[in-house]
């Protein structure tokens, strides 16, 4: 990047709705660039549940809108994504006869709004045929159970795949680079960024036609650089999941429990090989980079998943526990502490002449929420641009594989990683007995996917720090001298870096913290 340069569009934050809307505004032929403070997707958009999914709660709670568009938009991104985003069989299990007639009768009008989208019909088991096909699930009192489809994705994989498909369209991305300071002209409208590349120390600033705030729980830290007075837009809330040993389950399927003690919805979803448990919903009053989980939530997870596990899990069966805050908007009522009452929906807001600011939504539906986000900053700015093409735009990778080998997940990419490792077969070396991941992807996720630290390399493009953090901590110093060899650092800094790693992967394996609630 220049160090001074001119944009129609800056956009701030990494995560999946600026990814998208870097996409969506350099395939309307607009000058883009992105800025990102650490990694792509550091924060929210990789610490989902990894669902693709209209949101089967969001039905429950009668927003039929949201549900309908959600899930066009999760035909859309299996069709453009295909090596990433996989239909999944869900299991809701049922000790009633009326939640079996209920859950039937919901999720028939869910499979219809999906109208040409939809996975697949959904079907009511018998007790037995439920065991059968879920055979960790408890028996007493099982009546049946009602199977709905859904999707699956590696959120993180996928928001690497977008930015390399932004940069292929010709827009300029940097991650690790900081926005400190907007830039204003003599009648107060945000004219720029003033900006820090975190790596180097190196300032600069770009000036854009409009700054696109895509932040999440971190929106409101860009609008106070704007008006130190603004109120707050969004209110955090932290998702908390764990990570089991797979055989809790002994299935394909996922399992979804549609009401827990205090009307939450959890899910326990097959991802890499391992079991996802979550999620939780905590309002809290702090954002951070790194959240901590609770122990309450832990403890919460771990309870309800023993209601239904044959195999109650306990604390020292978690491989990985994982926290991301969602940007939910903030509410208006008396009840501050109840997100229910907080929208999922996005919202798009013009916080000053030349800042826009885009939050909330949901991971399934960044693709629309950048059309409407590139929509606005065109007609607010006047700017020359051609229609949106995103929804039927291959992403990077796009490219499905009917086998079971572990390099499918990188699609199309999968045969330039086989060519890089003919071109380097000292790499050929397994990272873990454990996993088989091995050296080749270290390297070519530096080559080739912008990856600058051991954390970006186990945490974002490979996923071990969220499966299995003890594992990851023992492959960090083998990834960490393939990094310094390839970005020409010293041993010192690969040193740094394990020891950095390590301290990042103890909060990953399980150890409550005490964090301010909201209240």
């Amino acid at each position: 990047m220049p160090a001074n340069s001119e944009w129609d569009l800056v956009i701030i934050g990494g995560g999946a709705t600026g990814l998208g809307t870097a996409l969506d505004a350099v395939t309307r032929g607009l000058k883009t660039l992105l800025v990102e403070q650490s990694d792509f997707a550091k924060g929210t958009s990789s610490r989902s549940t990894k669902l693709v999914h209209g949101g089967v709660r969001y039905l429950a709670q009668g927003d039929i809108g949201l549900v309908r568009r959600a899930l066009k938009e999760r035909g859309l991104l299996q069709l453009n994504a295909n090596h990433l985003v996989h239909k999944e069989e869900f299991i809701i299990p049922c000790y009633s006869w009326f939640s079996l007639l209920k859950y039937l009768i919901g999720l028939t009008l869910y499979d219809w709004l999906a109208g040409k989208y939809s996975f697949g019909k959904s079907k009511l088991y018998s007790k037995d045929e439920t065991l059968a096909l879920m055979p960790g699930i408890k028996s007493k009192g099982l009546k049946g159970s009602i199977r709905y489809f859904d999707g699956k994705f590696d959120d993180a994989r996928l928001a690497i795949n977008i930015a390399q498909t932004a940069i292929e369209k010709g827009a300029i991305l940097c991650n690790y680079t900081k926005v400190t300071n907007l830039i204003k002209n003599d009648q107060g409208e945000v004219t720029g960024v003033e900006i820090l590349d975190t790596l180097t120390g190196k300032q600069a600033t770009a000036t854009g036609k409009v700054i696109i705030n895509a932040t999440g729980v971190f929106v409101d830290d860009i609008l106070k650089m704007n008006d130190p007075q603004t109120k707050k837009l969004v209110r955090p809330s932290q998702g908390v999941h764990v990570v089991l040993n797979k055989d809790f389950l002994n299935t394909n399927a996922a399992l979804m429990i549609p009401k827990t003690s205090d009307g939450r919805v959890l899910f326990a979803v097959p991802w890499h090989e391992y079991l996802l448990v979550g999620t939780t919903d905590t309002p809290l009053n702090e954002h951070d980079l790194e959240p901590r989980a609770l122990k309450e939530e832990v403890e919460f997870i771990l309870d309800t998943a023993s209601e239904y596990f044959n195999k109650a899990p306990q604390q020292r069966d978690i491989l990985s526990v994982f926290s991301g805050l969602r940007p939910l908007a903030a509410p208006t009522n008396s009840d501050q502490n109840n997100t229910k009452e907080i929208s999922r929906d996005h919202k798009l807001i013009v916080s000053s002449k030349g800042l826009i600011t885009i939050t909330g939504g949901k991971w399934t539906t960044y693709r629309s929420m950048a059309e409407e986000t590139v929509d606005l900053a065109i007609s607010h700015a006047q700017l020359k641009a051609t229609d949106c093409i995103t929804s039927n735009l291959p992403i990077h990778g796009c490219h499905a594989f009917k086998s079971d080998h572990y390099l499918d997940i990188y699609g199309s990419d999968r045969s330039e990683i086989e060519k890089l490792l003919n071109q380097y077969p000292e790499y050929n070396k397994p990272l873990h007995p454990d996993f088989p991941d091995t050296e080749i992807q270290v390297l070519w996720a530096v080559k080739q996917e912008m990856a600058k630290t051991v954390e970006d390399v186990l945490s974002r493009r490979l996923r071990i720090l969220f499966i299995d953090a003890l594992a990851a901590k023992q492959m960090a110093p083998k990834v960490a001298a393939i990094l310094a060899s390839e970005l020409q650092h010293n041993q010192a800094w690969a040193i740094e870096q394990v020891d950095s790693f390590n301290k990042l992967a103890d909060g990953y394996l399980y150890a409550p913290q005490k964090i301010e609630l909201a209240g």
